[in-house]
């Protein structure tokens, strides 16, 4: 049974962080500020160095010192979920003793990635990484991403296997693994959405929460979204939805994290700098969440 205190703290919402660059280095200070902007928003949890924070692209020096700010900055207020996944499973390990090393509070672990293992094989993979190091660790599953999908049955037994497993980020885009994951895994293991778009879904299916992209940008529309719908407020909650869901799409007109670093630097909360191969929004992209954001900005009602 996972612990009641630890499932509160996993439960609401969490931000994959971007990672703002400057002159080809981490620009540390706008790091600190996007932190600072999402706590006060009141989000429940931060996620340095996953997807969204380019984490392919960084170096092991890199990825620590973001780990490390990000703890810094939080300084207790809300609960860091470090990215630790890699396609090799000593190299994932490296990843997450050195996450727990630099104060993480827990770790996020995605499927591999190329390889494509089979269901034994994640087994393996994760079990391995569980038993390496004390945290609570978040898997997942993204398959549009890797080729790969948990199956509810591996992630239960998973679960079973290791008590420091206690939660998934489900972003294969359906809403009915949240059923089948929670009859597969039970009540108090946690669930968040990885998709955007799909928050109030899954959270009308038993999910606990969301690992957003969108928060980077929206934190408090995000975090009003959530707790609407759990203080029993379901009309609100389909309201703020329905307000965020052209944007939200919008911020995904490209690959994740090229539209929400172009409104954020457009924002001025970061400079405009991605991390080859990924480059800069198309002329008609950029048209287009332009677009978005100033349809967004004149409904002073959200």
């Amino acid at each position: 049974m996972i612990d009641p205190t630890l499932r509160r703290r996993l439960t609401g919402v969490f931000t994959a962080l971007v990672t703002p660059f400057r002159d080809g280095a981490v620009d540390t200070p706008a790091l600190e500020k996007l932190i600072e902007a999402q706590i006060a928003a009141g989000v429940a949890g931060l996620v340095p160095v996953g997807t969204t924070g380019e984490a392919a692209t960084l170096s092991e020096e890199e990825a620590e010192a973001v780990i490390r700010t990000t703890v810094r900055a939080a300084a207790g207020r809300a609960f860091v979920m470090a990215g630790a996944g890699s396609n090799a499973t000593r190299l994932a390990i490296a990843k997450a003793e050195r996450a727990q090393a630099a104060g993480a509070d827990g770790l996020l672990l995605v499927t591999p990635y190329y390889n494509k293992p089979s269901q034994d094989g994640l087994y393996e993979h994760f079990s391995a990484i569980a038993a390496a190091v004390d945290l609570p660790i978040m898997l997942y599953s993204v398959p549009g991403r890797t080729g790969v999908e948990i199956a509810p049955a591996t992630a239960a037994r998973l679960a079973a296997a290791h008590p420091n497993i206690v939660a998934i980020k489900e972003a294969g885009g359906k809403a009915e693994r949240v059923t089948e994951l929670r009859l597969a895994l039970g009540p108090d293991f946690v669930i968040h959405s990885g998709d955007d778009a799909l928050t109030l879904p899954f959270l009308a299916a038993g999910a606990d929460g969301v690992t957003s992209v969108a928060s980077n940008l929206l934190p408090a529309q995000v975090v009003a979204l959530c707790r609407a719908w759990f203080a029993g407020d379901p009309r609100e909650a389909r309201r703020i939805h329905e307000a965020l869901f052209d944007l939200v799409g919008h911020l995904f007109i490209e690959s994740n994290p090229v539209p929400v670093k172009t409104a954020l630097a457009r924002a001025g909360q970061i400079g405009p700098e991605l991390r080859s191969p990924l480059a800069p929004l198309r002329p008609e992209s950029r048209k287009a969440l332009e677009a978005s954001l100033q349809a967004f900005e004149s409904r002073a009602n959200i």
